[in-house]
């Protein structure tokens, strides 16, 4: 990691680049969500597999099962089945779909604490906009303040005031 930034700005411009991303993902904040999130993406991903087990042997007997039974029987009982398997992997499509809304949720309530941060940049700075930085095609480095918002909201968001997920 880089040597740690002045906590007041030393750049003077009227633009002042940032990149979103890597003020999310090297904050501790942004850090500890993405743990979070990549533990629960684990744990859904363990239960997917745990499921697909389940479903497999039941699929299994079922086969086993036909020579034994109707066609009739069989049928209702693949129908059943069938229903089962789609109604599962309807659930745990929208389990993984709320995963990653979450995650987008959280990135939305860390950018809200970063406003703030943000806007004091710009006024020690005298400048009047921040450009996200992956949208320029080329720019001074001595107007890139991430570090320094990294910093800075490092201290204010500091791992035990964490903002609670919006509902």
């Amino acid at each position: 990691m880089a040597a740690q930034p002045l906590a007041r700005m030393q750049v003077e411009s009227p633009i002042l680049t940032i990149d979103s991303e890597r003020l999310f993902e090297d904050s501790i904040f942004g850090r500890q969500t993405i743990s979070d999130f990549e533990a629960r993406g684990a744990a859904l991903s363990a239960e997917n597999r745990r499921i697909e087990d389940e479903l497999e042997a039941e699929e299994q007997a079922l086969t086993t099962l036909r020579p034994t039974i109707t066609p009739e029987e069989f049928r209702a009982l693949a129908d059943a089945f069938d229903a089962k398997v789609q109604e599962t992997r309807r659930t745990q499509e929208d389990k993984s779909r709320e995963l990653n809304a979450g995650l987008e949720r959280r990135k939305v309530v860390f950018l809200n604490a970063a406003m703030p941060v943000l806007e004091q940049l710009m006024r020690e700075a005298g400048a009047a906009v921040v450009l996200e930085r992956r949208s320029i095609f080329i720019s001074s480095n001595a107007v890139d303040i991430t570090q320094v918002a990294i910093f800075r909201l490092n201290q204010l968001l500091d791992g035990t005031e964490i903002p609670e997920e919006e509902n």
